[in-house]
């Protein structure tokens, strides 16, 4: 398993590696500052830090807040970007817009976008969806969406 970005990279094959470097650098270029790129489940990762948010991710605490993942899969390129699987809004934009930079349909997921065609891969308007939503952004979207712990009370 990587334990780096470039160790991802080169992991990758060779038709992946210049479509994956781009889709990162277009990531790591209008992500808002405050992120920070790691492995996190076996993929490039964007996360809040602990220094950040010390609670971490509340199904496994000790890691860092995920927020953005891009990975080379077998049929071609996914993002996962949390912010379009919790903000309506922001899913709204991104499904209105996508038509008017691809000519192909959205394959879609929760919060997975996949590219099955390298070559169709709407740059412009993944640099425009990851600048939408910051850190602090994500982390009051995140809270709100927290499960509520259920407490019993005693009579």
């Amino acid at each position: 398993m990587p334990n780096t970005a470039e160790e991802y990279i080169q992991s990758l094959p060779e038709d992946r590696k210049e479509s994956f470097i781009k889709l990162r650098n277009i990531v790591k270029k209008n992500l808002p500052k405050g992120f920070e790129e790691t492995i996190q489940y076996k993929m490039i990762g964007f996360v809040v830090p602990k220094k950040t948010y010390p609670a971490g991710y509340h199904v496994t605490p000790e890691l860092a807040l995920p927020f953005l993942h891009i990975a080379s899969q077998k049929n071609g390129l996914a993002l996962y970007h949390m912010g379009i699987y919790t903000d309506l809004q922001l899913l709204k934009w991104f499904q209105k817009e996508y038509p008017k930079h691809c000519k192909t349909k959205l394959d879609m997921g929760k919060s997975c976008i996949r590219f099955k065609k390298l070559d169709d891969i709407p740059w412009k308007l993944i640099g425009e969806l990851v600048s939408k939503m910051g850190p602090k952004d994500w982390i009051q979207i995140y809270e709100k969406n927290l499960p509520k712990k259920v407490t019993s009370k005693k009579s």
